[in-house]
């Protein structure tokens, strides 16, 4: 009598969520459902279903799960961006370090870079790509590469966005947004690459997804339709006040 107390007393311990299917009678196995109540995580990603012993008795129950809110709260709004790369020949960008030690471009060549970003309309200057370019594969029948490049767009005070993917530069490419700060905070998506120049003129999209916010309204003016002959404004090239962002990255 003393031990089936015990045992009912241990049972009304289990928490209200664990519904039993049935009653058993156990016999001196109180410790075993009481270092149970420990055991379980209160957040699950799935309704689980599960068995457990007692004295010899499988007793079956169910534990409501919980969504994991970081899952369902993620921004998907897409938000578009337009910039331009220009490589203005001043900043003894890019160099070419031969690291597969053959006289033609190859495998493990390394192209470190940093050029100049513009608005879409060449009109204000925003701050600086960085980054590195890793020869994957030479194209000599397309007179072409194919790199994986891992890079920033720095832009002031705005913050900066991460990208990183195949550069080929014989065609338009896609990257995939890797991260972000500042206005960017939180980004994921893709972004479209169009090489109009090589390498000194290229024009992006970014699709951009996870933003807890609208973009500010300086950043979406209307694009210069790219071309090979595009050129950032004089104010905006010389950086002179009212043509750059906020303590724009240089």
């Amino acid at each position: 009598m003393a031990a089936s107390a015990s045992a009912s007393a241990s049972l009304q311990s289990i928490p209200s969520y664990v519904k039993q299917s049935h009653t058993t009678t156990t016999t001196g196995a109180a410790p075993n459902l009481l270092s149970f109540r420990t055991s379980i995580n209160p957040v699950f990603s799935k309704k689980l279903t599960t068995n457990v012993n007692v004295s010899g008795s499988r007793k079956a129950f169910t534990i409501k799960s919980q969504s994991n809110p970081s899952d369902s709260s993620r921004p998907t709004k897409v938000h578009e961006l337009c910039v331009y790369e220009i490589n203005e020949r001043d900043r003894g960008s890019p160099m070419y370090l031969r690291l597969g030690q053959k006289p033609v471009n190859s495998l493990g060549d390394l192209v470190p870079f940093t050029n100049k970003v513009y608005s879409a309309d060449l009109q204000t200057r925003l701050g600086i790509t960085a980054g590195i370019c890793i020869l994957i594969k030479n194209m000599p029948e397309k007179k072409g590469d194919r790199y994986e490049a891992i890079y920033s767009f720095h832009l002031g005070d705005y913050g900066q966005i991460s990208v990183q993917g195949a550069y080929v530069t014989t065609e338009d490419t896609y990257l995939s947004v890797t991260g972000g700060t500042g206005v960017f905070a939180g980004a994921y998506g893709q972004v479209k690459l169009q090489q109009l120049v090589f390498p000194f003129k290229l024009f992006y999209t970014f699709y951009l997804q996870g933003l807890s916010a609208d973009l500010p309204s300086e950043l979406l003016v209307t694009p210069v339709p790219p071309s090979p002959a595009v050129e950032a404004s004089p104010a905006a090239k010389a950086a002179e006040p009212g043509a750059t962002c906020p303590n724009y990255t240089d």
